[in-house]
């Protein structure tokens, strides 16, 4: 087929001019690109024409011509948009065929770009397994240039082309994605990193400011715990540590952590005596949002937060008898289940439990119950107090003051013998919670580098504590009943134990009285020692001492 009049075609036959672009409108960027190589002239007219009103996605076609491989090679180079190549088999000008598509594969990389093979003799069509090797859409004769299988063929390529595109285009978003996504792990574990290297950091911190998490002292008391915690760390065994208020279990509790091995995980400690009544299955169990009024997020409750590491329950005695079942159910299954929640939640927990009570006495009052007492003493551990452990009172005084002299950047101040001595001969009923807060006081208080216990502790250095007052009523009636007497420092110097126990009852005794046996309230006998009013009623019932009514 040819055309009239060379005018009104779209070619110009210039054998000096063997690569052409056709365009009737080349102002429109949204064309889809098609060379068109073949020797041939009249090929790239008819094909022209027969192709010139077709659009796809509406997208109109733009043509580019070859009429040699050479030109042609150039022509795809400088072109990596064109979406179709339709190709004469043999050309007389020089080798085309599938040397081209070669090039256009392996040399350009043009994967996505089409190519339809195109021959005047059927007979030199090339071998299916060659098709499927270079990509190939199609094969067409020269005779079907202006069938309806032509513009079915070139449609079928066009589309085949726009979805390699849209799946390029994924492929360089998901690229994208997958190296953002990199890099940002990378940086999380950039910052993983450096928040383990913080956390362990700030895990010495917290020992060395709480005295490096060892148990300090040499008595037969402190030596056996030891024994018992190097024993029970090894396993997940729950521990309830027995004693009464400032005797250092949570330090106890700390240090079955640390030696453990869930000493990776977090220890997470609760004081169940400030957790209040209606928030106790938030505080320990979570809740989802819209539980209850003010739930305005989820919560994840404290068992949640010791996962693969150990839960401190501490002052475990004054939890709600209604409340303990809870628990119990909670240490039973090792699953939660959040408040609002429909679904439970397996935890990895050890517990260790500690309370100054005496939990059995609560479980025959029935105020505690009886399987929860018996769930949580698997490994009971029970701290003795200051003044039965005296050997320990002055290690622990010289600790505490060494660590308040470094947090204050002091020089450590030595004591004297006499210091020492007062010190073993009192009978710290606040335990080494009070001995450490003296320890520091008496240091602000020492500005001269000679440490004092007159005004960090008065009543030890007038011997208050120690010789109380006779009475002018003496032999009159006590609250234990019997008359309330003085003991003056023995001539070797100082108190055997069972004397100071008596010293301590004796105070006791005076203490009661002086508060009309009211232990609790303004007045109360425990506000005139300084003592936690379930502390002083513990002594009382230690040394047997009745109270009056």
């Amino acid at each position: 087929m040819s055309l009239a009049d060379d005018d009104e075609s779209p070619f110009v036959d210039d054998t000096s001019a063997l690569a052409r672009t056709y365009d009737d409108d080349p102002s429109s960027g949204r064309r889809w690109k098609i060379a068109i190589v073949d020797d041939e002239q009249e090929v790239h007219d008819v094909t022209v024409l027969a192709l010139k009103s077709v659009s796809f996605s509406e997208r109109g076609l733009s043509f580019l011509s070859a009429r040699s491989a050479e030109v042609a090679k150039k022509l795809l180079a400088d072109n990596p948009d064109i979406a179709l190549v339709l190709l004469d088999v043999v050309m007389e000008t020089d080798d085309a065929g599938l040397s081209l598509v070669k090039y256009i594969r392996d040399e350009l990389g043009y994967g996505h770009v089409r190519v339809v093979l195109r021959t005047g003799q059927p007979g030199q069509a090339p071998e299916a397994t060659v098709i499927r090797h270079f990509d190939i859409s199609d094969y067409r004769t020269k005779t079907e240039l202006t069938s309806t299988r032509l513009l079915t063929t070139v449609i079928s390529a066009l589309r085949t082309y726009e979805q390699l595109q849209a799946v390029e285009t994924q492929r360089a978003e998901l690229e994208q994605l997958y190296v953002a996504q990199k890099a940002a792990y990378e940086e999380i574990k950039v910052l993983k990193s450096a928040l383990e290297r913080e956390r362990d950091y700030l895990r010495e911190e917290v020992k060395e400011a709480e005295g490096g998490g060892d148990l300090v002292g040499s008595s037969a008391g402190i030596e056996q715990v030891r024994a018992q915690i190097e024993a029970v760390a090894k396993t997940d065994a729950t521990v309830l540590v027995l004693g009464e208020s400032g005797v250092g279990k949570e330090l106890v509790a700390r240090a079955i952590h640390e030696k453990s091995t869930r000493a990776a995980g977090p220890l997470v400690k609760v004081n169940c005596a400030s957790v209040p009544r209606e928030l106790f299955e938030s505080e320990f169990f979570g809740h989802v949002r819209g539980a209850f009024t003010g739930a305005h997020r989820d919560r994840v409750g404290r068992f949640q937060l010791a996962d693969s590491g150990t839960l401190f329950l501490d002052e475990i005695g004054e939890i709600p008898l209604e409340l303990q079942g809870k628990l119990l159910r909670a240490l039973q299954e090792r699953e939660v289940e959040r408040v609002g929640d429909t679904k439970s939640q397996k935890v990895d927990v050890r517990v260790v439990a500690a309370t100054n009570r005496d939990l059995k006495a609560a479980v025959a009052a029935g105020s505690f119950r009886a399987d929860l007492y018996y769930r949580l003493s698997v490994f009971p551990l029970q701290i003795l107090p200051l003044r039965e452990r005296r050997a320990d009172i002055v290690p622990l005084f010289e600790h505490f003051v060494d660590k308040t002299c470094r947090r204050h950047g002091r020089p450590f101040v030595p004591i004297s013998r006499d210091v020492a001595r007062l010190l073993e001969t009192y009978a710290w009923p606040g335990n080494v919670r009070e001995l450490e807060n003296v320890a520091e006081r008496a240091l602000i208080l020492s500005p001269d580098g000679v440490l004092r216990l007159d005004a960090a502790l008065p009543e030890l250095a007038a011997r208050e504590a120690l010789e109380p007052p006779t009475r002018a009523s003496a032999g009159a009636d006590e609250p234990g009943g019997a008359p309330v007497r003085a003991m003056s420092m023995p001539p070797r110097g100082f108190y055997t134990v069972d004397e100071m126990r008596e010293l301590e009852k004796q105070n006791l005794i005076a203490v009661l009285e002086k508060a009309g046996g009211k232990i609790a309230g303004d007045g109360g006998a425990a506000e005139l020692l300084g003592l936690k009013p379930s502390t002083l009623t513990y002594q009382i019932r230690s040394f047997g001492i009745a109270r009056r009514s």
